[in-house]
């Protein structure tokens, strides 16, 4: 019995863990921003909106998803450029507020645009057969798309913590996060590592894209701010700036609601995971409200 308890749980924390590093790609995206300007971009689940209508027509058109995949974080990566350049470049020396409500802006023009020109009803395209499919490793069987999942985010925290520790971009990104009149004053370009952020950012979302997409098979004009919501909340329980504070966060985020939905509460009571999960955040910025790792407030540019 204990070893089929034991056996249960290990599933249900690799689920958890899946599920989680989904939710720390996206909040990675979120704290590179937030540590360069100081904003909370809530643009950048629009970034998966686009992609997904990217996805849709080409598997409409009877593409692979390896090219759909590369398809994404393409797209991602573009339309964060392109938002940086439209919108924020223009509002940058501006408030808080400003950039902000900028960011809600993008949102709301988004969604419009798709609702008007292409249609307000979710468009479903097909998913790769083997997202569902299950291995058996030690006895326990395990959704091949979990051991994914982790595996691509594990190898994009490799690669993006090389990128920021040896790379002359990671040093100046890592330089302007600290301090940013400093790092101008030392010959770092604003513009550039401003519009060097937010690609890194769209390629984290591409990235976080392409993983919600094999399994959710759906573009809908709504989907951006829905998306967000939760690696949002993962970046303020790690400490808002905080790379692997997003990482925790979005990790501790999937493993409480694959816990709670499947082992803590009652089959009853489960359908009140978000509202038990809200409630524990809420609990959190109670008694830590710089969340879990402290990050030092700096000054935007």
């Amino acid at each position: 019995m204990d070893t089929i308890f034991s056996a249960d749980l290990i599933q249900q924390l690799i689920d958890g863990l899946g599920r989680g590093s989904g939710y720390a790609l996206l909040a990675l995206g979120l704290a590179i921003i937030f540590g360069v300007m100081h904003l909370v971009n809530f643009a950048h689940g629009e970034l998966i909106t686009v992609s997904a209508y990217v996805a849709y027509y080409l598997s409409i058109e009877g593409a692979n998803w390896w090219v759909i995949g590369v398809a994404i974080i393409l797209t991602s990566m573009l339309a964060s450029a392109v938002v940086d350049f439209v919108a924020f470049r223009r509002v940058r020396e501006s408030s808080d507020f400003t950039m902000l409500l900028t960011s809600f802006g993008i949102v709301i023009l988004v969604r419009a645009a798709f609702s008007h020109w292409v249609e307000l009803r979710p468009r479903n395209f097909e998913k790769p057969d083997w997202v569902f499919n299950t291995v058996e490793v030690l006895g326990l069987r395990l959704e091949v798309y979990d051991l994914v999942v982790i595996g691509i985010t594990i190898v994009t925290l490799i690669a993006l913590t090389y990128i920021l520790q040896r790379t002359m971009f990671g040093l100046a990104l890592r330089a302007a996060s600290e301090d940013f009149d400093a790092a101008r004053l030392m010959g770092i370009k604003s513009d550039r590592v401003i519009r060097n952020a937010f690609l890194l950012s769209g390629l984290l979302a591409g990235i976080g894209g392409v993983m919600l997409l094999l399994r959710r098979g759906q573009a809908d004009p709504g989907m951006g701010i829905e998306i967000l919501l939760l690696p949002l909340l993962a970046t303020i329980i790690g400490g808002l700036g905080s790379l692997r504070g997003a990482v925790l966060g979005g990790l501790i985020l999937g493993v409480l609601e694959v816990l709670l939905r499947s082992r803590i509460l009652p089959d009853d009571l489960s359908k009140f995971t978000d509202l038990v999960v809200f409630a524990l955040i809420a609990l959190l910025f109670i008694f830590r409200p710089q969340g879990l790792i402290t990050v030092q407030r700096v000054e935007r540019v």
